[in-house]
């Protein structure tokens, strides 16, 4: 029977691409922790739709590339070419479902809450990890420089899953709540 546990991480250290050891307190760990959360919400998200779903297989899709971006995220850049994990254009077609699902949403003019349908709220949840990996990706790109298309593929995820959370509830017809109206588009009419 193989073990799960090796016993290798017990004093604060784990391995990454390249069998490299670093402490787990490592902004490439914290970058790779935040992904996987991401990855697990959207796998949360994914049990709960239909099989038959329209978004099923895109974030069927999503999941994939994220195990791809954290393999080359756990990888150095001088190591990167030696990564099987290669990326293709993975940030045009996450700016085309955006588009799509945008022009079936009536325009939004204000901070909304998250809220409205338990789907909504996971999809908010996406959103914000997503926004955090980010954030994390960012913060490792100043150590190690991070793959221009994982920082942007992890951008658009963040407004793919704010674009999700309106959809769920405009086509639920479940009223969004908002917070307020944006101020800059205000004072844009008022000139």
């Amino acid at each position: 029977m193989m073990r799960i546990y090796t016993r290798t991480g017990d004093n604060g250290f784990t391995s990454i691409h390249g069998r490299i050891r670093v402490p787990k307190t490592d902004i490439r760990i914290e970058a790779n922790g935040t992904l996987d959360e991401l990855n697990v919400v959207v796998g949360t998200i994914r049990t709960y739709l239909s099989e038959t779903h329209p978004f099923q297989s895109l974030l069927y899709g999503i999941q994939v590339n994220l195990m791809s971006v954290m393999s080359l995220v756990a990888t150095k850049s001088e190591m990167r070419g030696d990564n099987p994990n290669q990326l293709d254009d993975i940030v045009t077609p996450i700016e085309r479902a955006i588009d799509s699902i945008s022009a079936e949403c009536t325009p939004s003019d204000s901070f909304i809450l998250p809220g409205g349908t338990p789907m909504a709220c996971m999809m908010h949840q996406a959103r914000v990890l997503a926004r955090k990996a980010e954030r994390r990706l960012w913060r490792l790109n100043e150590c190690d420089a991070v793959d221009h298309t994982i920082l942007q593929y992890v951008n658009r995820l963040s407004d793919l899953f704010f674009l999700m959370a309106r959809h769920e509830l405009q086509f639920g017809n479940v009223k969004e709540e908002v917070w307020r109206r944006f101020g800059y588009k205000t004072k844009l009419k008022s000139k």
